[in-house]
């Protein structure tokens, strides 16, 4: 697989990376270690070098999982973890407030180290903005830990542009990650036309629409109580139904290209800029062979103005998170 560099950093990764949430975290299942270890060293062996994970998701097991999975692979690859949520005071086994104080972000790097069995984190990320910390605070505190050879990058995930540039003033931000596909393109208008002034890389997360563009779900899929997307209000049945308009183009397109609606999602991201690097998330063998195979399809000049036209007309049902999380977006 091709390389692509995440903007002026020179930090440089595989054109697809791997989102490895989903295999501890979210989707109501916590998959089989044994066979979620096989899933991401076939990946390594497929040519990624570029793993996304969080202290969160689990929380801990997630990156406990990856730092076993790729103890053989260390020097070899490309690591990114998150900071910034912490346990409810009310509920500890509820993670669903911001910490992103100076001394929790220094505990998360100590703790994440042992957990990835790395002496370095490749990439830092705020996992989202904290307004009860300034975001100068933040860079100060990852800057801090760069200089102590514990963090190589720093990032941010669904910050605002405003956000970004204070940050990115105080310690150079590698990348930024937030959902962008198809059917989230909100980063079209702001985000992106910033990142690309600043120097700064994109990791969008849900490329493929949290499982939506991968044209396998109709009105009737449903989502077990432990599945987020339960409660996402573009997972609705009416939501589902009336968004097939879109696996429609993607699946017309696919056609024409022998390739699948997953590809062509992935293919369309590939071509917006050469510093935007999907990970897109799986745990099945298939399915990373089938994303992978996306870093190598190529659609023309013609293929991606026909896509866009299109796309640009449907309006797509539902936000794409409840109003409570969609506050802790953008900001």
């Amino acid at each position: 697989m091709e390389i692509r560099k995440l903007g002026n950093s020179g930090l440089a990764v595989s054109t697809l990376g791997l989102g490895c949430m989903g295999m501890s975290f979210g989707y109501g299942v916590i998959e089989d270690k044994q066979q979620m270890i096989t899933l991401i060293q076939k990946a390594v062996e497929l040519g990624v070098t570029f793993f996304d994970t969080a202290e969160v998701y689990g929380p801990f097991i997630n990156e406990e999982l990856l730092g076993e999975a790729l103890a053989p692979f260390k020097n070899n690859v490309v690591i990114a973890t998150k900071f910034g949520f912490a346990p409810s005071n009310t509920n500890p086994s509820n993670w669903s407030e911001l910490n992103s104080r100076p001394e929790n972000i220094r505990k998360v790097a100590e703790d994440s180290l042992k957990r990835l069995k790395i002496e370095a984190i490749d990439l830092f990320y705020q996992h989202r903005v904290d307004l009860n910390v300034p975001i100068e605070d933040v860079a100060g505190t990852v800057k801090e830990l760069i200089q102590e050879g514990k963090v190589k990058h720093f990032g941010l995930s669904e910050a605002g542009a405003a956000t970004i540039r204070k940050a990115h003033a105080e310690q150079p931000v590698t990348a930024l990650q937030s959902e962008y596909s198809l059917w989230t393109r909100q980063p079209e208008l702001e985000i992106i036309p910033t990142l690309e002034e600043l120097g700064i890389g994109f990791v969008p997360f849900s490329p493929l629409g949290k499982g939506f563009l991968t044209g396998t779900m109709n009105e009737s899929t449903s989502f077990s109580s432990k599945d987020f997307r339960a409660i996402l209000p573009r997972f609705t049945s009416e939501a589902l139904k009336a968004n097939q308009v879109l696996i429609q183009l993607l699946q017309n397109i696919a056609r024409e290209k022998e390739a699948t609606p997953a590809q062509i999602a992935l293919a369309w991201l590939l071509a917006k800029k050469p510093w935007i690097v999907p990970i897109p998330g799986t745990t099945k063998i298939n399915r990373l062979a089938e994303n992978i195979g996306a870093a190598n399809l190529v659609l023309s000049a013609f293929e991606l103005e026909t896509l866009e036209l299109a796309a640009n007309e449907l309006k797509i049902m539902g936000e794409r998170y409840p109003e409570h999380i969609l506050k802790m977006t953008g900001r």
